[in-house]
């Protein structure tokens, strides 16, 4: 076995988050109910949080029994994070990104309580040259291993990274975090023309060490969205056979 294959007690149906980016509380809902037990975790992000029922929608989705992740990459002042998460953590969700610096992610650690908070590294619809034109004159690799190192120390729980760069992240940092890679394609990505850049398929990001992975389009858009997701399921299970 890859000697970067997640070796955490997680079960395998819940290795695949999908990514809830429809425009509404009632296509996040039929998309649910059509997916059924082949999806165990949703992420829900900016655009169901602007459409409203919000918190509505977290609280169905866990009576339905499913994990939640709410990606709304919190940045703003310290306190101002700090208090948010503190709203959120006693809402039954299971993960939520800050992207910001390291007093906003220490704030948000130190009102976590049970919820994991994982640190946006770097965005993957961002290549080199997207760095370069924002004033970063560094490789995408290392300004992921130092936000990420960052990260750890002030007490998050994990890191969103690209599966490209979860290799590094784990030779040099170890398992003892949380590795959720999104931009998953799991054909080539010219199949699926999109913003996202650095991306990876389903067995290259497990292989490379990520725990979890993000997928979105290639299951919402998919003409089966119930087969698509079956099919990615099946490669989990044929890299964790004992999850």
């Amino acid at each position: 076995m890859n000697s970067r294959l997640s070796q955490k007690a997680i079960p395998r149906n819940e290795r695949l988050i999908l990514a809830l980016d429809v425009p509404d509380r009632a296509a996040a809902e039929a998309l649910v109910n059509l997916l059924g037990p082949t999806v165990v975790f949703y992420k829900i992000g900016l655009e169901l949080f602007m459409a409203g029922g919000y918190f509505e929608l977290i609280e169905w989705l866990r009576v339905q029994g499913k994990r939640v992740f709410c990606d709304l990459k919190f940045f703003d002042v310290p306190e101002t994070v700090a208090r948010a998460v503190r709203q959120l953590k006693d809402r039954g969700v299971d993960f939520a990104t800050v992207h910001g610096n390291d007093t906003m992610l220490e704030a948000a650690a130190r009102e976590k309580s049970d919820l994991k908070i994982l640190a946006v590294t770097v965005l993957t619809s961002l290549d080199r040259s997207d760095l370069e034109s924002l004033g970063f004159q560094c490789d995408v690799e290392e300004l992921v291993l130092s936000r990420a190192r960052k990260a750890l120390k002030l007490g998050c729980d994990g890191v969103i990274s690209s599966g490209l760069e979860a290799a590094r992240l784990r030779d040099d940092l170890g398992d003892q975090f949380l590795i959720v890679s999104p931009s998953i394609r799991p054909v080539d990505n010219t199949v699926h023309a999109d913003d996202q850049k650095r991306v990876v398929n389903v067995e290259q990001a497990f292989r490379n060490g990520a725990d979890y992975i993000v997928v979105g389009r290639p299951i919402r858009d998919a003409a089966d969205p119930h087969a698509a997701a079956a099919a990615i399921q099946a490669t989990i299970a044929g890299l964790f056979p004992a999850g």
